[in-house]
């Protein structure tokens, strides 16, 4: 029996305004390229780097949260590698005494441990067409994160998992959008095939992988080809890899880099940053809630586990949910069900985000609340949703077109006895034992109220008038 071993490398663009080391605008997504490039990042002789302390500052939230060693210092060194996107042949980032070391990401009933995590600036960008290879140096000296993982992964799912559980991390922390279709988040992945209880095998990196499905199927295609060749009793090379989302293949990019192949040496021009206890606290009392401390407190507010879990680590949901809970007026788990069916099936349908929209917390605290009190029945409640993802407001819809549920029991009564008359087949059914039945005279019912009568009171003035106990 063969198992997967996986680690991953995950690259994270901070969200800073302007780049690692210059004071060029890091956001750069969309722009003309090469416009936001300055001697600094294109490596002009004596233009000298600075630490943007933003950046810093944004990789220690990372490292508290996930409970890393943090040095006194930070030291930054040159990574030396020759690509024509990295227009001074070296990388300033960290070796030995990286921003974080150690900590664990939570990972359903266990938890993955991190290897460490360090602050360097990222290469340009190459286009290549049929007969040349253009360069966009924009994203040249963009900080980023560097997060590895150790090989605690077992399955492309739990990868593509893990990588989603970054991805909300880092929104909740505010340090970066983490959004892989615009580049800011990458992965590599280090995978290696052995059988089960034996040492681990021989390691293959594949590069560069820029979705959660990529790297799902990059995984398994390079599990299949490990797997296969070692049934032929035959060795996996070290290497290298690319991953053409196409075919759904890996390819060999080239053979793996060691360690010294990057002659790491400190940077000249950046002398160590001092890292204080006091900065250190101060960053540190200003974490928020975390992802899984959310989980557990939407769990422990009687909201299922499987909606917790997806409430807290989708951060524009939970925040919208806290703010909900916050004004004390529905349950948190009708909120969870409003939230998580009906409003996000009519966000997939129209393919905007919950943000795009002028819905609000506190309207939609309202609409559950009428409906949870009986003063609307749930295909009213239904109906109003999408005029409140325009910034309409519950109540006065109500109020205004008379949606009230209609609760008059004489009124109703009138009503259930013309439905038994106009259905006698479905009534006798009914009196027979055959309950089923009752939804047709019940749904009968509703058409005849537009909805507006409550379901509970219908029914039991059903069976009461058909005489079934």
């Amino acid at each position: 029996m063969y198992e997967a071993v996986i680690g991953l490398e995950v690259h994270l663009h901070l969200k800073t305004r302007t780049k690692a080391f210059c004071g060029c605008l890091a956001d750069y997504f969309g722009a003309e390229p090469n416009t936001h490039t300055c001697p600094v990042c294109l490596g002009l002789p004596g233009a000298l780097p600075v630490p943007n302390r933003k950046a810093v500052e944004f990789g220690l939230r990372l490292a508290l949260a996930l409970g890393s060693q943090v040095p006194d210092r930070l030291l930054f060194h040159r990574k030396n590698y020759f690509y024509p996107d990295l227009p001074k042949n070296y990388q300033i980032s960290q070796y030995d005494l990286p921003l974080g070391q150690g900590g664990t990401l939570p990972l359903g009933e266990r938890s993955v441990r991190i290897r460490r995590l360090h602050l360097e600036e990222d290469a340009g960008k190459s286009l290549h067409l049929e007969d040349r290879t253009l360069l966009d140096l924009n994203r040249a000296g963009s900080p980023l994160i560097e997060l590895v993982t150790e090989p605690d992964l077992r399955s492309p799912e739990e990868a593509r998992l893990f990588l989603q559980r970054i991805q909300a991390l880092v929104q909740t922390l505010g340090i970066s959008e983490a959004s892989p279709e615009e580049g800011k988040m990458r992965a590599d992945v280090n995978v290696s095939v052995r059988r089960a209880g034996e040492p681990l095998g021989t390691k293959v990196e594949i590069k560069n992988l820029n979705s959660f499905k990529g790297v799902q199927r990059a995984l398994e295609y390079e599990i299949r080809r490990q797997t296969e060749i070692l049934r032929r009793g035959e060795r996996v090379k070290p290497a290298t890899m690319g991953f053409e989302e196409g075919s759904g293949k890996t390819y060999p990019l080239r053979t793996k880099e060691e360690e010294a192949d990057y002659r790491y040496f400190p940077e000249p021009d950046l002398p160590p940053v001092p890292i204080s206890r006091e900065w250190l606290e101060t960053i540190r009392q200003d974490l928020p809630e975390l992802p899984w401390e959310k989980e557990r407190r939407y769990l422990a507010l009687g909201i299922k586990a499987q909606d917790a879990e997806v409430l807290a680590y989708t951060p524009a949901l939970a925040r919208f949910l806290d703010r909900a809970l916050a004004l004390g007026q529905a349950s948190p788990q009708a909120l969870a069900n409003w939230l998580l069916a009906d409003v996000a099936g009519l966000l997939n349908e129209r393919g905007v985000a919950l943000e795009a929209t002028r819905l609000t917390p506190e309207a939609l605290a309202r609409l559950v609340t009428l409906f949870e009190r009986g003063e609307i029945t749930s295909r009213v409640a239904k109906g109003l949703l999408p005029e409140l993802l325009e910034g309409a407001d519950p109540e006065a819809l109500v109020r205004e077109r008379g949606l009230g549920a209609v609760a008059d029991e004489t009124a109703l009564r009138a009503v259930v006895a013309e439905v038994i008359q106009a259905m006698p087949e479905a009534a006798r059914s009914v009196r027979q034992g055959k309950l089923k039945a009752l939804d047709a005279l019940l749904g009968q019912v509703m058409r005849k109220t537009q909805g507006q009568a409550r379901p509970d009171l219908v029914r039991r003035l059903l069976l009461e008038a058909l005489g079934v106990g």
